[in-house]
């Protein structure tokens, strides 16, 4: 597995596995109801808080176009994406 491609395609197997382990982890400890889940390697605390978000959507129709350009920022995006190799068919 010398290969780039090959190595970020394991390493994000890997990834996508334990992910769902400790999304599964995380809702045996909101289950419990308790605030502090005390181990022998770690403390778990389950808090909740609040989020205020922006609705852009309700904001266009306050804003003029002019001043929603004025608004918006550009960031460049860099993606990986990935796709199984398939092997080649000799007929």
């Amino acid at each position: 597995m010398n290969n780039l491609a090959d190595r970020y395609a394991y390493i994000k197997d890997e990834i996508d596995a334990l992910t769902k382990q400790l999304e599964a982890v995380r809702a045996e400890i909101k289950a419990t109801g308790r605030e502090e889940i005390v181990g022998d390697y770690a403390i778990v605390k389950v808090c909740l808080s609040e989020r205020t978000t922006f609705d852009a959507k309700l904001a266009k129709t306050f804003l003029s176009d002019n001043q929603l350009a004025a608004c918006e920022r550009v960031t460049l995006v860099e993606t990986l994406r990935i796709k199984p190799r398939l092997p080649s068919v000799v007929a």
